[in-house]
């Protein structure tokens, strides 16, 4: 029993429900719901996106290992919840599973998989370790997360491409941010982070002008700037390892807001409350389970 809950906790459970947040986003962003009534390429895309971020995560524990039993012994594989060879055979099978829903599925979706592995990869492996390509590679991850969901309709990915950067300096930020969860923070990293922030709210709000959704929009975008800045705003004030953590996982769960407000930005009303739905699930789960 002790082993199933250390592989659950391995999946940071809270953080995948987001992850399908951003695919249904993509989906929003495609508008494939208005012509269709098919729903088996949105689960297909949602179980992918369970599985790749599962992957993801778990591979970023069996890479840590060696730090974690240093600075976070409590985690899974160094507390001996769960062996490092039953990690990376957990974290291969996520993969697989998330790899094989693309491919049956279509091949834009199956290519944006293989890139979501690969970027998971390298961020775990090395890219983490660096300054700023370690956060702009983990925000890669989460802007093809949102050309996934994109994807179930590929035509469409030609048209909005450029919106996936957006989450990716959402996520850059919030990693910038994550670089204070052991020793406390930096006041001006976090400075930083908070431009990053407005640059992503800016542009939200610049789509939904041009589509003329700004109303719906606000109604989901507000209260993420809320759940952000609220927490990050006492983070600056004291860098604390504990305000660090709390505006971090404030920063993932706070996605889902994001990406019900780019379903507002394209009239997809429906859609976002369906992603706001997954707010107090991903809420109650981060109660149990470790965010980052």
């Amino acid at each position: 029993m002790a082993r199933v809950l250390g592989l659950v906790r391995l999946m940071r459970l809270a953080n995948v429900v987001t992850a399908v947040a951003d695919v249904l986003a993509g989906i929003a962003i495609s508008g494939y719901l208005i012509n269709s009534d098919n729903y088996l390429p949105v689960l297909l895309l949602c179980i992918s996106t369970i599985g790749l971020y599962s992957g993801g995560i778990i591979f970023n524990d069996v890479f840590d290992a060696g730090l974690d039993a240093i600075e976070r012994p409590e985690r899974p594989i160094p507390s001996g919840m769960v062996s490092l060879s039953e990690a990376i055979a957990f974290g291969s099978l996520f993969f697989a599973i998330g790899i094989s829903a693309a491919a049956l599925f279509q091949p834009a979706s199956f290519a944006i998989a293989i890139a979501i592995v690969l970027a998971c990869l390298s961020y775990n492996r090395w890219a983490k370790h660096y300054t700023i390509w370690g956060p702009l590679n983990m925000g890669l991850c989460r802007g093809l997360n949102l050309m996934l969901g994109l994807s179930i309709v590929a035509s469409e990915i030609e048209d909005w491409w450029f919106l996936g950067l957006i989450p990716l300096l959402y996520i850059a930020s919030i990693t910038v941010v994550s670089r204070g969860e052991v020793h406390g923070g930096n006041r001006n990293m976090l400075t930083f982070a908070a431009i990053l922030y407005s640059i992503v709210i800016i542009s939200i709000l610049g789509v939904s002008v041009s589509l003329q959704n700004i109303e719906l929009t606000l109604i989901f975008l507000v209260p993420f700037v809320l759940m952000i800045f609220k927490p990050l705003i006492r983070a600056h004030k004291l860098p604390s390892p504990e305000n660090i953590g709390k505006a971090v996982k404030a920063g993932v769960i706070a996605l889902i807001l994001l990406n019900a407000s780019w379903a507002g930005a394209f009239g997809i009303w429906e859609l976002a409350l369906v992603i706001v739905i997954l707010l107090p699930l991903s809420l109650w789960l981060s109660k149990s389970f470790a965010v980052t």
